[in-house]
C-alpha cells in the first residue's frame, strides 16, 4: 500500500514538466550569464584558497572553502555510488550522458541560486542564514512561498533524503562485512549525533576534514581501476554516447527512461537547484556574493563530472551491471544476472574485479563517509529553515526554536536507523519525491530573481577589469538593502 502510494506521488512530482524545467533553466542561466561555468573556471578554483580580508578569528560566518566543502559533502554521497548504478540500471549507460549534460547547465544554476543566498543572508546569534527561502521572501516579497520551501526542506533533506543515504550505506555494510541494516543505521546516527550537537562551526570543521580527502581517495581508485581496463574505455564511452539517443537496440526500447534517471539521478547528485547548496553559501562570509557563487558552481563540477563518472566507467569497464526494464523489474541486459537490482553491489563488483577481495569493502566503507558527512549536511539544511522560521519571533521565539531544532536532531537521527531498514524501491522514490518539490519552488524562483545575480556578475566583472583585484560588494549599488534582518540575540 505504502508503495502505491509513493510512486503515484513520485509519478505527479516528476512528470515531463520538471525535466524540461530544470534543463530549460540550466539553459537559460547558462547563456544569461555567458557560460559563466566555462569562462570563469580558473576563478572557481582560486576563489576557493584566496585570503578573506578578514581575520579568522573576527569572521562571523564560516569561509567560502567551508561552505564549499559542506555543500560539496551534500552533494557527494549514495548519488554518487548507489545513484549512478540505479541509472545504469533503469537507463542504461546513456544516462550518463544525461547525467553529464545536467551537470553542465547545473553549474550555471548553482552559480545563480548562491549569489543570490549571498545577497539575501541574514543575521543570526549562530552566524549567518539564509537560502532559498530568504531570496524568496525578501527578493520576491512571497513570505508564504520563502515559509513553504524550509518546511519542505525540512521534511525534504531532514527525513526523506535522509532515508535514501543511510538505505545505501547499510546495504553496502550488510554485503561486505555482514553488518546487520539496523546495527549500520544506529553506528551512523551516534556519530551524527556527536557532530550535529556542535552546530554549523562544528559542521563545517569536520567537512573540510574529510570531504576533501574521501572524494580524492576514490577518484584515485577509480583511475586506477579504469587503467586496468583501458582497452575497453573507448567501447565505454560510446556506449553512453550510442545509448544517451537510443540508437542501440535495447537503448532505443527505454530512452525515456535513459533520459529521465540521467537528468533525476544527475539532480539527486549535484543538487543543482534544489536549494541545499544556496543554504550552505548564505552561511560564508566573502567580500562578494559572486565569489560563493562561483565556488558553488565548481562543486557541481566536482560531484558529477568527477566522482560520478569515476564510479560509471568503473562499472561499465568492469560489465558488472544489469539494465532493467524500469517498469517491469524485467533484465533486459545481463552483465551479472546474479546481482540482480542489488544496486549498490554493481560498484562493489566493479572494485573488486579489479582489487579481489577488497572492492566491496572498500566501497562500504567509503559509502560509510560520504553517507555520513551527506547526512550532516541535510541537517544543516533543515537547522537553518527552522532558523528562517523562528528568525523573526518574539518573546518565546528563541526558546521554541531551540526545542524546533532539538527536535530535527531526534527526527534526522530516527530517519537515518527507519531509511537502513527499509527496502530500497521505497526508499530511492521518497529521495524523489523530496527533490523534486524543492527543486520546483527553487526553480521557478530562480528564474524570476536570476537579473539579480546576473546584475551581481556584471559588478564584480567590472570591477575585476577596472583593476580590482577583489571586489568588494555594496549592496546599495545593487539596490539590495545591506542585511535583510538584524541579528538576533
Amino acid at each position: 500500500m505504502l508503495e502505491r502510494i509513493v510512486s503515484a506521488v513520485n509519478g505527479i512530482v516528476w512528470s515531463p514538466p520538471l525535466v524540461v524545467l530544470l534543463i530549460v533553466a540550466g539553459l537559460f542561466f547558462s547563456f544569461r550569464t555567458r557560460f559563466v561555468q566555462v569562462r570563469r573556471l580558473g576563478l572557481m578554483v582560486r576563489s576557493l584558497f584566496s585570503k578573506d580580508s578578514r581575520e579568522k578569528k573576527d569572521r562571523k560566518g564560516i569561509s567560502s572553502f567551508e561552505a564549499f566543502c559542506v555543500a560539496l559533502s551534500g552533494r557527494v554521497g549514495t548519488g554518487n555510488i548507489v545513484g549512478v548504478a540505479t541509472a545504469i540500471a533503469l537507463g542504461g549507460p546513456g544516462a550518463v550522458f544525461w547525467m553529464w549534460i545536467i551537470a553542465f547547465f547545473g553549474a550555471s544554476t548553482a552559480f545563480v541560486e548562491s549569489t543570490l543566498a549571498q545577497m539575501y543572508k541574514f543575521k543570526h546569534s549562530s552566524g549567518f542564514r539564509g537560502g532559498p527561502a530568504s531570496y524568496i521572501e525578501h527578493g520576491m516579497k512571497q513570505k508564504w512561498m520563502g515559509m513553504l520551501f524550509a518546511i519542505v526542506t525540512i521534511l525534504g533533506y531532514g527525513l526523506m533524503l535522509t532515508t535514501v543515504q543511510a538505505n545505501g550505506v547499510s546495504s553496502a555494510m550488510d554485503n561486505s562485512f555482514g553488518i546487520s541494516k539496523l546495527a549500520s543505521g544506529l553506528i551512523v546516527a551516534f556519530i551524527l549525533a556527536l557532530v550535529i550537537i556542535g552546530g554549523i562551526k562544528s559542521i563545517a570543521r569536520v567537512a573540510s576534514l574529510v570531504t576533501p580527502f574521501m572524494a580524492l581517495g576514490y577518484i584515485i581508485l577509480s583511475l586506477v581501476i579504469i587503467g586496468m581496463n583501458i582497452d575497453k574505455v573507448p567501447e565505454v564511452l560510446g556506449s553512453i554516447f550510442t545509448g544517451a539517443f537510443g540508437i542501440r537496440p535495447v537503448a532505443g526500447g527505454i530512452l525515456g527512461s535513459t533520459i529521465m534517471m540521467g537528468v533525476k539521478r544527475g539532480i539527486f547528485s549535484n543538487e543543482a537547484g534544489q536549494g541545499g547548496g544556496a543554504i550552505v553559501s548564505a552561511s560564508a562570509e566573502v567580500p562578494h556574493p559572486v565569489r560563493q557563487g562561483l565556488a558553488q558552481s565548481f562543486s557541481v563540477y566536482v560531484d558529477t563530472i568527477l566522482v560520478c563518472t569515476a564510479t560509471a566507467l568503473m562499472i561499465l569497464c568492469s560489465g558488472c551491471y544489469n539494465i532493467l526494464d524500469a517498469g517491469t523489474g524485467e533484465i533486459l541486459y545481463a552483465g551479472a544476472p546474479e546481482l540482480g537490482d542489488n544496486y549498490v553491489s554493481y560498484t562493489q563488483a566493479a572494485v573488486d574485479s579489479a582489487v579481489k577481495g577488497l572492492g566491496g569493502q572498500f566501497v562500504s566503507v567509503a559509502l560509510f563517509f560520504f553517507v555520513f558527512t551527506t547526512i550532516m549536511a541535510y541537517y544543516f539544511y533543515s537547522e537553518s529553515s527552522i532558523i528562517y522560521l523562528f528568525s523573526r519571533s518574539r518573546g518565546n521565539g528563541a526558546v521554541w526554536e531551540k526545542v524546533c531544532i532539538w527536535l530535527m536532531r531526534i527526527g534526522i537521527l530516527a530517519a537515518t536507523v527507519f531509511g537502513a531498514v527499509r527496502e530500497t524501491n521505497v526508499i530511492w522514490q521518497l529521495g524523489d519525491i523530496g527533490v523534486g518539490l524543492l527543486a520546483w519552488i527553487n526553480v521557478i524562483a530562480l528564474l524570476i530573481l536570476s537579473p539579480k545575480a546576473i546584475l551581481a556578475l556584471k559588478d564584480y566583472e567590472g570591477r575585476m577589469a577596472a583593476g580590482e583585484n577583489d571586489p568588494r560588494y555594496e549592496p546599495s549599488g545593487l539596490g539590495i538593502e545591506p542585511g535583510v534582518w538584524e541579528e538576533k540575540d
